[in-house]
């Protein structure tokens, strides 16, 4: 499951972030939920990963000097972005 903060808690609704719920529910056959995060959700996640254009996915690993799950990036992450990759790739953009 990916949890991801609400819009309306200040999470911008951009274009990669959208493409990426869609590949995770889609390809990854992950659900995907919105719901509020904390600091505590964060540091106990089992990974992360941030969305942006220029940026596109990338894992986030440290907050705050403590390592975010392993300290790596995670197995979701990296098939996540392997098929924002692949989708690119393919069209240029995500849709």
């Amino acid at each position: 499951r990916i949890s991801t903060p609400p819009t309306s808690a200040g999470c911008l609704k951009g274009i990669t972030r959208q493409a990426a719920m869609e590949l995770a529910e889609q390809q990854l056959r992950l659900s995907v939920r919105e719901e509020n995060l904390t600091l505590y959700d964060v540091y106990t996640a089992d990974e992360c990963f941030l969305t942006g254009t220029a940026a596109e996915i990338i894992p986030g690993v440290m907050l705050d000097q403590r390592p975010i799950g392993s300290g790596k990036p995670g197995d979701v992450t990296r098939r996540l972005i392997g098929a924002f990759r692949a989708l690119t790739g393919e069209s240029g953009t995500p849709f």
